[in-house]
């Protein structure tokens, strides 16, 4: 995925200033793609240049000028382009499934405390995604709504693949001491 399809895909959903884009990219797509207020804003301006959006008449706020942006027919079209587009997965590439292997060699040394640091990170993530559910996801939802509510799933279950994996790793790790005193 790419910042400019990610906005490209916001601004369908909803036309926006670059501060409001900013603030749903805070609020929702940070959890599966990350980019800064910065980022956005040079984005927004080569989809202008681009021809991909326009900004809107400019309303006046007290804070000043605004912009709201939104898809022109040819940034659609290249929206439904990439949607279309063969891609292979991404291979998993986390530094703590090498630290593990590396323990394996050299010793777990304070890796359990990492570990536990992650195990938690992950939970709260996990009930963070779980609480989004349940407050955006509990009644019937529309069929654009289902295909919102899958990529949350699909957060839901990367944090528990984590939750359960790390949990594994530091029972593992324990029984490894455990037998290396024996």
């Amino acid at each position: 995925m790419s910042l400019p399809h990610a906005i490209l895909t916001a601004l369908l959903e909803k036309p926006s200033s670059g501060l409001e884009l900013a603030r749903r990219f805070d609020r929702s797509i940070r959890y599966f793609w990350s980019a800064t207020h910065q980022q956005i804003y040079r984005e927004l301006n080569k989809l202008e240049q681009a021809g991909l959006i326009q900004a809107r008449d400019e309303v006046v706020t007290p804070q000043g000028q605004r912009k709201t942006y939104e898809v022109l027919p040819p940034g659609r079209t290249e929206l439904e382009r990439w949607v279309s587009v063969q891609q292979d997965p991404k291979p998993v590439r986390d530094p703590m499934l090498l630290r593990v292997r590396a323990a394996a060699v050299v010793g777990v040394g304070g890796l359990a405390n990492e570990l536990e640091r992650h195990l938690e990170q992950h939970r709260q993530q996990l009930l963070e995604y779980l609480e989004i559910e349940q407050r955006d996801f509990a009644e019937d939802p529309t069929a654009e709504a289902k295909l919102q509510h899958l990529v949350l799933r699909a957060g839901v279950g990367l944090e528990t693949f984590w939750t359960e994996w790390l949990t594994e790793a530091l029972d593992t790790m324990q029984a490894h001491r455990a037998h290396r005193r024996c």
